[in-house]
C-alpha cells in the first residue's frame, strides 16, 4: 500500500519505522560480516528511498482542484517508485556486488513493515 494513502503524520511515522528496521537489520547482519551489513542496508534502502520519494512527489502535487488531477501524481509516483527500486537493486547487486541473501531479507523486512506498521501505529494511536 502506498505511503500517501495515509495522512502526512502517519506517512512520516511509517518511513521512520521502516528506516529504523533497515538499520536494525543492517546491524544484525554486521555480526556475520561488514559486507553483509552493507548488503542489508542496500536492500532496505531500496524500499525506503523510493517510498520517501513517492511521499514527497505526491505531497508536492496534491494541491490541484481539477477533476482527475489527483490520480496523476499517484500514477507518476508509482512509476518513479518502481523504477527507482529496480535501479537501486541492480546497483546494489551488480555494481557493488552485494550479497543477495541479506539484500533480499532486508528488502522483504522493509516491505512487511510497510504493511504491518500502519496497523500497529493505529492500534497504539487510538
Amino acid at each position: 500500500m502506498s505511503v500517501v494513502l495515509y495522512d502526512t503524520l502517519m506517512a512520516r511515522r511509517l518511513l521512520l519505522v521502516q528506516f529504523t528496521v533497515v538499520i536494525l537489520f543492517s546491524a544484525a547482519f554486521c555480526i556475520n560480516s561488514q559486507k553483509w551489513a552493507i548488503s542489508a542496508l542496500f536492500g532496505g534502502l531500496s524500499v525506503c528511498l523510493p517510498n520517501a520519494l513517492f511521499f514527497l512527489l505526491t505531497k508536492w502535487c496534491r494541491g490541484g482542484s481539477q477533476k482527475g488531477y489527483l490520480a496523476w501524481p499517484f500514477f507518476i509516483g508509482e512509476i518513479v517508485k518502481i523504477a527507482l527500486t529496480v535501479v537501486l537493486l541492480v546497483v546494489a547487486l551488480a555494481v557493488f556486488k552485494a550479497e543477495p541473501l541479506p539484500v533480499c531479507i532486508a528488502y522483504l523486512a522493509a516491505l512487511v513493515v510497510q504493511i504491518v506498521a500502519p496497523i500497529v501505529i493505529n492500534i497504539f494511536h487510538n
